[in-house]
C-alpha cells in the first residue's frame, strides 16, 4: 500500500455502489479504484489492479461473495469488508465469512438503502481504515516472525485476587479481528470458570450468529445476552448488536442490563460501557481484558477497572489484527500487562 487506500466495490446493487463510492471518496487517503456487480466482473478488474481492501456483498448472481472470499484468501490474503444485508441467512453467511478470514461485517438493511448508508457512512469509512491497518499489521507480523517465543504470562497479583471465586467474573472488549480472537480464546476456557462478559462490536442481529457459533466451537456455555440473565460459572455472554450491556450486582450474583441508549465512542454495544459497570459492581474480582480493534473505545472503561482494583490485560500489537484499542489502553496506564493473543487464556484460568 503507498499510504493511499486503493477500494474495490462489489455488490449488485447500482444504488449501494454508487452511494459506497461517494461516500468513499470523499475521505482523504481512500480511492476508489473499481465498483463491478459480482465477483467475475471483480475477478477482471483484479488481474490488471488489485485493491488494497475489498468491500463484498454476499449474494450476487454468478458467484456469491463467500465463494469469492475464500478464492482472494487462497491467491493472494486481501483484507475484505462485508457489506451484508440485516436477515438471519445473512447473519449465518457472515459468521462464515469472517471465519474465511474478512476482517469485519458492516450491516445493510433491506430496505431504506441509500438513507441508511448515507446516515451509517462513518462506520464505513472505519471499517475500510481498520481493514487497510490490518493489512499494514499483518505484515508486520510477518516480518517479526521467527522470533523468540513469547514468555508465559506472570499469575496476577493476589492482591487483586482477594474476592471470592463466586465474586470473580472476566470481562472482554474488542472490536476489528475481535471475531477470531474470541474463537481463539473462548474455546480455550475450562468449564467451571468465572463467568464472562463480552462487547464485540458488530452489528444488529449478527451477535445471536455469532453466540451459536462460538457455542458450538467451546466447552463452556455461549450465548447472546438478554437483560436479566445471570452472569454463571462456565458461561459467556455476548452483548447483542445494537445494545450496550452492563454488569449490576445483585443479593443473588451478577447479573446484565440490556439497554438502549446513545452511541458511546461511536459503538452501541460499548466496550466502555461494560467495564465502567464492572468497575462498579466486581471491582478487585473481575478481570479486563482488550484485544484487538481499532479506535480507543475501553480504554478508559479499563482504566476504571484498574483504579477500582481489577486486573487488566491487553493483547499485544504482534498479534492484533488491529492494535488501536489496546495501544490507547497502554497509553492511558489502564494495563497490567499486555499478552499474546495465545496466552490471554492461560491469564484468565490464573484468574478463576
Amino acid at each position: 500500500m503507498t499510504g493511499r487506500i486503493g477500494v474495490l466495490i462489489v455488490d449488485d446493487s447500482a444504488v449501494v455502489r454508487q452511494v459506497l463510492s461517494t461516500r468513499l471518496r470523499e475521505n482523504p487517503g481512500i480511492d476508489v479504484v473499481g465498483a463491478v456487480p459480482d465477483p467475475i466482473f471483480a475477478m477482471e478488474h483484479m488481474n490488471k489492479t488489485w485493491p488494497d481492501v475489498v468491500v463484498l456483498d454476499l449474494e450476487m448472481p454468478r458467484m456469491d461473495g463467500l465463494t469469492f472470499l475464500r478464492k482472494i484468501m487462497e491467491v493472494r490474503p486481501t483484507p475484505v469488508v462485508i457489506c451484508s444485508t440485516l436477515t438471519r441467512r445473512s447473519a449465518d453467511i457472515s459468521m462464515e465469512a469472517l471465519a474465511a478470514g474478512a476482517v469485519s461485517v458492516i450491516a445493510k438493511p433491506t430496505t431504506g438503502l441509500k438513507k441508511f448508508i448515507e446516515d451509517e457512512s462513518g462506520d464505513i469509512v472505519a471499517a475500510v481504515r481498520a481493514a487497510a491497518a490490518s493489512a499494514q499489521a499483518r505484515r508486520t507480523r510477518t516480518a517479526r516472525a521467527g522470533g523468540p517465543a513469547p514468555a508465559a504470562p506472570p499469575s496476577p497479583p493476589r492482591n487483586r485476587l482477594t474476592a471470592a471465586k463466586e465474586e470473580r467474573l472476566i470481562a472482554i472488549g474488542t472490536s476489528t479481528g475481535g471475531t477470531q480472537a474470541l474463537e481463539v480464546v473462548l474455546p480455550a476456557l475450562a468449564p467451571g470458570g468465572p463467568g464472562v462478559v463480552v462487547v464485540q462490536h458488530m452489528p444488529e442481529k449478527f451477535t445471536a450468529a455469532f453466540a451459536a457459533r462460538l457455542d458450538t466451537m467451546c466447552r463452556v456455555r455461549v450465548q447472546e445476552a438478554q437483560d436479566g440473565d445471570p452472569v454463571l460459572p462456565g458461561h459467556v455472554l455476548i452483548a447483542p448488536g445494537g445494545r450496550h450491556l452492563e454488569v449490576v450486582r445483585m443479593d443473588t450474583g451478577f447479573r446484565v442490563r440490556v439497554f438502549d441508549g446513545p452511541p458511546v465512542n461511536r459503538h452501541r454495544p460499548s466496550v466502555d460501557v461494560l467495564f465502567r459497570s464492572v468497575a462498579k459492581a466486581v471491582g478487585p474480582g473481575a478481570l479486563g481484558v482488550i484485544m484487538t480493534g481499532m479506535g480507543d473505545d475501553g480504554a478508559r472503561g479499563l482504566l476504571e477497572m484498574r483504579r477500582a482494583g481489577a486486573y487488566t490485560v491487553a493483547q499485544d500489537e504482534a498479534t492484533c489484527v488491529v492494535h488501536g484499542m489496546p495501544r490507547e489502553a497502554v497509553a492511558l496506564g489502564a494495563v497490567d500487562r499486555e499478552s499474546s493473543l495465545a496466552l490471554i487464556a492461560e491469564v484468565i484460568h490464573q484468574h478463576g
